[in-house]
């Protein structure tokens, strides 16, 4: 499986194709609930071999599902799952991604491939990461105000202070107490002088230099997602000193996470995030308002589609989970037909126009139906 980030979603949005098939699903991770996921997996591909049938052959149909059932005796897949699988395929594509998300499942064919749950966990405004950090591990959390989620991170990445400087950990740090074994909540104590408590703190640096790096290549970058730094109270200024990552946010958690459960970790990481998003989305709903009152705004599809298509839409905010039957009937005007999710000649209309915005540098965002300041499922704010 891929790990999900910008780059990829661009791949899928540039595919062209007449019959492309999407599916989504949720998983599980623990034995022996992810028995139960191929047979969910098998019903999938079942609503995709129904839709099919309506425009193409029986061997074609079969050509088409071949990939999706190489999966289903893969037992290494199903016991290696994310909590959300998305596969996407057409002639000469196909891709399986893992989602630190549960899905609702749907299983569709269409034109293009339908992305917009993936633009959701890629741009809805409520996502972070969490980096826990301590001389004995290091932890990855990815969360948004519902959920959160550990990142498995590659077997060979060195996750503690022993692993990442090796030979270059220096000879007095062996007279060291042990920094995990003392108690709940503490790292260990310094024996000894000050020489040799200056030399921990030496040691201490170049692995927190290397973490930084590590994480700010491979994770924040890519997500572009805020990252909350959760340690001990000493370590953060430390590690605040020595990150060069822009995403690494003010405040955190001021706790080591290994003591602390899934869920108050969770609320803690909320409480940090809660304000930052609440700001954005009442700075978002302001702008669309002054720019409704100025008719540089709307919230109806054709005239966003078209609006779109004239490149006038600068930001495009998006309803969470809502799926609005049609497709684009011009390609050139960005007028639309309304039809049923059913038809393979028909569309999630918010996910092409979404598609289409993205492609002239909309800045489009999902967000939830609550915090939504339309009822149509889009508000688009124009650029003139």
């Amino acid at each position: 499986m891929e790990i999900l980030n910008k780059k990829i979603l661009q791949e899928l949005l540039s595919v062209k194709s007449a019959t492309c098939l999407s599916l989504y699903m949720p998983a599980h991770q623990s034995h022996p609930e992810n028995l139960q996921d191929p047979i969910v997996y098998k019903h999938l591909l079942k609503q995709l071999e129904v839709s099919l049938l309506q425009e193409h052959a029986v061997n074609e149909v079969g050509q088409y599902l071949e990939p999706f059932e190489s999966l289903i005796k893969d037992k290494d897949f199903w016991n290696h799952t994310s909590p959300g699988i998305a596969i996407f395929s057409s002639p000469g594509v196909f891709k399986v991604i893992g989602l630190q998300k549960s899905f609702e499942k749907l299983a569709i064919v269409t034109d293009s491939f339908y992305t917009k749950p993936l633009r959701q966990y890629l741009q809805t405004l409520d996502r972070y990461q969490i980096l826990g950090l301590s001389l004995d591990r290091i932890q990855l959390f990815e969360g948004n105000r519902h959920s959160l989620v550990e990142i498995t991170l590659p077997e060979d990445m060195p996750i503690n202070l022993t692993a990442v400087l090796g030979k270059q950990l220096t000879d007095k740090y062996s007279t060291v107490g042990s920094y995990g074994g003392v108690g709940i909540g503490s790292e260990g104590m310094h024996h000894g002088d000050g020489g040799i408590k200056d030399q921990i703190d030496i040691d201490t640096e170049k692995f927190f230099r290397f973490i930084s790096k590590e994480i700010l290549e491979n994770y924040s970058k890519p997500s572009g997602l805020p990252l909350i730094l959760a340690a001990l109270p000493e370590h953060h200024s430390l590690f605040h000193e020595v990150s060069k990552n822009p995403f690494l946010v003010k405040e955190g958690i001021f706790k080591n996470p290994e003591y602390i459960s899934a869920d108050n970790l969770a609320k803690m990481a909320w409480e940090v995030m809660e304000p930052v998003y609440l700001l954005k989305i009442k700075t978002l709903t302001e702008q669309y308002a002054q720019a409704k009152a100025n008719n540089l705004a709307s919230d109806d599809l054709e005239i966003t589609s078209k609006a779109i298509e004239a490149g006038k839409v600068a930001t495009l905010l998006m309803e969470a989970g809502r799926i609005i039957p049609g497709k684009i009937a011009d390609d050139n005007t960005g007028s639309i037909d309304n039809g049923s999710i059913n038809n393979p000649e028909m569309d999630d209309l918010l996910d092409d126009i979404a598609n289409r915005a993205i492609k002239i540098g909309t800045d489009v965002l999902v967000i939830p139906s609550s915090d939504m300041p339309t009822q149509t499922g889009l508000a688009a704010t124009f650029r003139y």
